[in-house]
């Protein structure tokens, strides 16, 4: 049987705090990029003047994009790219589990969740190129650039809906904030 000063040892008074602040799983790179994206997106669609304000929301939406997936490459462990992206079978396997409420709770992104992300960084680095390519001289007449950057903008808005639905139901079913992980960077240990 263990000393009292051993068992006191074992758990600390602080286990409990830390237990519930999480695991650092959002590192301030990957916060900062969702949020100016965000920001970006919600300025554009909102309040969009169409000029020059729009012009810098998305230089802001593109540079963090460019960042990120730098990031992607170099960062943190579930900031990178090898560490969710997922096989067909884990997505295949994470999906039917999902539909019969078994689905596994992973500490970074779930394969649902990385293939939205995945898709959603796809969508804006294609508005973002279309956006910027507007503004070059060569297609200062090309009006079915403009119709192709506002198609793929108006099909953010659809993945935005089903990407915020996901963070809320994630939430519910495994008990955690996902929104304030993505403002702390902490998420519970699965």
């Amino acid at each position: 049987m263990p000393s009292p000063t051993q068992s006191s040892l074992t758990r600390l008074p602080h286990d409990d705090a830390s237990r519930n602040l999480g695991v650092m799983t959002w590192d301030p790179v990957v916060r900062l990029f969702h949020w100016i994206v965000v920001a970006g997106c919600l300025f554009n669609f909102v309040l969009d003047d169409g000029k020059l304000a729009h012009r810098w929301a998305g230089y802001a939406v593109a540079a963090a994009l460019v960042i990120r997936i730098l990031w992607g490459f170099v960062g943190t462990r579930h900031a990178r790219f090898a560490d969710f992206v997922p096989s067909w079978q884990t997505l295949r396997t994470y999906s039917l589990d999902s539909l019969r409420f078994r689905e596994r709770h992973y500490q970074g992104h779930n394969p649902l969740g990385a293939v939205m992300i995945l898709a959603l960084m796809a969508l804006l680095a294609i508005i973002s190129l279309t956006g910027w390519m507007t503004t070059l001289e060569a297609f200062r007449r090309a009006h079915w650039l403009e119709e192709v950057h506002e198609a793929f903008a108006n099909l953010l808005l659809p993945l935005v809906g089903i990407h915020v639905a996901g963070v809320l139901y994630g939430s519910l079913r495994h008990g955690e904030n996902l929104v304030k992980a993505m403002m702390t960077g902490r998420k519970r240990r699965p």
